[in-house]
């Protein structure tokens, strides 16, 4: 329990300090008037916590890499997935565009993946040749 605990503790402390930095961004420019640009950082911010907490499902060894691809796609589903919906940044009034946001969300998940993969594999040639 120790170990989950400790997981949860470090991943919210990333998420939160992006979601706080993405906060006082919205904040200032709410106060200088800019309201819809104050609502898009808001919910950037809220996507960054998520991503933030999520990030530590790859800390854990004991999961296969597979295991940890799944549970992280599980966990943007449950959570991203409707912060895009309920965000406004897509029209969201028939079915054809929530499939719409569904597929885009998707895209954008499998590129990210290939991209960090990617770095990850030129990272951990460039340690192992030095």
């Amino acid at each position: 329990m120790f170990i989950v605990m400790n997981f949860f503790l470090r991943g919210l402390k990333r998420g939160f300090f992006l979601f706080s930095f993405m906060s006082v961004l919205s904040l200032m420019s709410y106060f200088t008037g800019a309201f819809s640009n104050s609502k898009a950082l808001l919910f950037y911010g809220v996507i960054l916590l998520f991503l933030g907490m999520a990030s530590v499902i790859y800390e854990i060894r004991t999961w296969s890499f597979k295991k940890q691809i799944i549970v992280h796609y599980l966990i943007m589903l449950v959570t991203i997935f409707p912060t895009l919906l309920i965000s406004g940044f897509f029209p969201v009034d028939s079915l054809n565009n929530l499939i719409d946001v569904f597929v885009r969300f998707n895209k954008t998940g499998l590129i990210l993946f290939v991209v960090s993969s990617i770095i990850f594999r030129i990272r951990i040639k460039y340690h192992q040749s030095n």
